[in-house]
């Protein structure tokens, strides 16, 4: 139905333009006798298109018109005048102020149809070209996203292919692109970025897929030659990247060749120093290098968080971007909560030092569970009891997974238990079988199914 606004203040001719308007298939006449109910009428009110007499109290129909054109819903909106005035000046005055035609009074029955036809068939094209344009655009975002969807797979999946040679890479990936966001966000970079910068860099280890196993999963100390090997795993995830159309796997591929680099220049692979380093590097140089010095190896202990700030602002300016730096300090309430949602090894949050005396916990972040090492009975006790009073904390100590039948066993770290199962961490769980008993320290032994089974984690059923 197409909807044809009059406004007249003189009723009789508003009466028989209506009944004109009511004789023209598919319109329908919507009826003004005073602009300004017209304009209170706005913007819920709905025409395509309009017919305004010249000469009207409070507005005439220039004035009337401009107040219209004010609404963005109204600026395309073909308009027809309607006037006794033959004055050029007043036509003039009507077509500036965005009129398209002009209608002379007494007003013709067959002009007014024959007019009114025409203008609905322009308006319906109008019409209809919006509506082609508005599913042009929603079509164009669906196939973007789908886009952005498959984009984000495959970098997923690329995450995934890197684990199977080194497990520990998984996990610290997806630590470092959630610090790296954090950090963005404190950095003052934009939405799109941040989230950019969350999915592209688990990536910036990609290339240690094509460093020799004998150099990656050395548990001891690199030597000079075996580090320069490794070094080589920033142009190796650059070369594995940089061709892609994609645009976050090119911020991937940046972020990859440049993560390693140094403030003051003395990094690899290019020794690219200060504003020339991508700032996507970096901050990922940042969290990287956060989450390395917090995570036990087998070549060696996890640092505190308190440590650990500290050696990163004592680098601030020579290892590190200053202005990133700042931003770590800023984004450390996020970091612990990532940090205390994706706990790897025991050392990580056993420390009671651990947390900065600056630094604020949110207090929805804390587990309900924790492994405590035997040497350490507390954990962030002075920031816990002077941020939050007294807390109850559940600890569940290391246990034994031994095969039925078999005398082998895996040391394991228990992260959930209730009344009907466990979930524990392990080393490997590559040919664990179905069935197992779970010993624990205080003597007790459970028997258990295995239910889920991952690289590194079992879930396990009680019989």
């Amino acid at each position: 139905m197409m909807r044809i606004l009059l406004v007249d203040d003189n009723k009789t001719n508003l009466t028989f333009l209506g009944k004109l308007v009511e004789k023209l298939t598919g319109c329908q006449p919507l009826l003004f006798d005073n602009p300004v109910d017209v304009l209170t009428a706005m913007p819920a009110l709905d025409f395509d298109i309009g017919v305004i007499d010249f000469q009207m109290p409070t507005y005439n129909g220039v004035e009337l018109l401009s107040e219209i054109r004010h609404f963005e819903k109204y600026r395309n909106k073909p308009v027809v005048f309607v006037t006794a005035d033959g004055d050029s000046a007043v036509r003039m005055a009507a077509l500036n102020a965005g009129a398209i035609d002009f209608l002379t009074k007494p007003v013709s029955p067959l002009e007014f149809q024959a007019r009114m036809r025409n203008l609905v068939a322009l308006a319906d094209a109008q019409n209809k070209l919006a509506d082609k344009a508005e599913w042009l655009r929603v079509e164009v975002e669906k196939a973007v996203f789908e886009l952005r969807a498959r984009e984000e797979e495959i970098i997923d999946r690329l995450t995934i292919a890197a684990s199977y040679k080194d497990a520990e890479t998984a996990k610290h990936t997806k630590r470092v692109g959630l610090y790296s966001e954090a950090i963005a966000r404190a950095y003052g970079l934009g939405e799109n970025l941040c989230n950019d910068i969350r999915l592209a860099s688990p990536m910036h280890d990609i290339g240690k897929v094509a460093i020799p196993d004998a150099v990656l999963l050395k548990k001891g100390k690199l030597t000079e030659q075996e580090f320069a090997t490794m070094q080589q795993h920033t142009t190796a995830g650059c070369d594995i990247l940089r061709e892609s159309n994609s645009s976050l796997l090119q911020l991937a591929a940046e972020i990859a060749r440049s993560h390693h680099e140094r403030w003051d220049g003395q990094g690899y692979p290019f020794r690219v120093a200060g504003a020339a380093i991508p700032l996507s590097g970096r901050i990922v140089a940042l969290a990287d290098n956060f989450d390395a010095l917090t995570t036990a190896r087998p070549y060696k202990p996890a640092w505190s968080v308190e440590q650990t700030v500290a050696h990163i602002k004592e680098r601030a300016g020579s290892q590190f971007d200053p202005s990133c730096v700042a931003a770590f300090e800023k984004a450390l309430p996020s970091i612990m909560k990532t940090m205390l949602e994706n706990i790897e090894h025991p050392t990580l949050v056993a420390k009671a030092d651990m947390t900065p005396s600056n630094v604020t916990i949110p207090e929805n972040i804390w587990p309900k569970r924790f492994k405590v090492q035997e040497d350490l009975t507390t954990m962030y006790n002075d920031t816990i009891e002077r941020r939050r009073g007294s807390v109850r904390r559940k600890t569940l100590k290391a246990g034994k997974i031994v095969f039925n039948g078999r005398s082998s066993a895996f040391d394991c770290t228990i992260r959930n238990m209730s009344e009907t199962g466990a979930k524990v961490v392990v080393m490997s769980s590559l040919g664990i079988p179905g069935l197992v008993d779970l010993d624990l320290e205080d003597g007790t032994t459970r028997s258990c199914r295995v239910v889920r089974q991952t690289l590194t984690e079992l879930g396990l059923e009680f019989l």
